[in-house]
């Protein structure tokens, strides 16, 4: 395998683990998502879901029911850049769940033009558009991660 894809790989492991790890910033029960946007080796954003800024942090209702409001890792990510000096344009989005199809069209907008994603998510269709706009998308599961080239 060419050096440069083996260096791009454990990069992409590594980025993968540090949004797991940022997931865990989130205050939802049901699923904790993070979401980093790196661009030239730079993480340029963050996210993890949850609820927008000044609500209280509680994700779910007294049914276990995610609350409509709740915004996704992606979004998050997204939104942060939005009210930043920096562009998302080209760059790479390592998030721990598959986006879904909200998220994904999200990511077209913001000139996205990787996904690294570490579980999936009971829809494809966020996934099969990305792939449609021809954004490159890479699975790596969890136990994967962990591991190095």
């Amino acid at each position: 395998m060419d050096e440069e894809i083996i260096k791009q790989k454990n990069l992409d492991k590594r980025y993968i683990r540090m949004a797991c790890i940022w997931a865990e910033n989130s205050y939802c029960k049901r699923r904790q998502v993070g979401a980093l946007i790196v661009k030239d080796k730079m993480i340029i954003s963050d996210g993890y879901n949850g609820t927008p800024s000044g609500f209280e942090n509680i994700c779910e209702d007294e049914n276990n029911v995610t609350k409509p409001y709740v915004l996704h890792a992606e979004a998050n990510a997204i939104t942060k850049i939005a009210r930043s000096s920096n562009s998302s344009d080209g760059a790479t989005l390592y998030v721990t769940a598959a986006p879904c199809i909200e998220c994904a069209k999200l990511i077209i907008q913001a000139g996205i033009k990787r996904v690294v994603y570490s579980s999936h998510y009971r829809l494809e269709e966020g996934i099969e558009l990305l792939k449609r706009a021809e954004i490159e998308v890479l699975f790596i599961p969890i136990e994967e991660n962990n591991k190095e080239e």
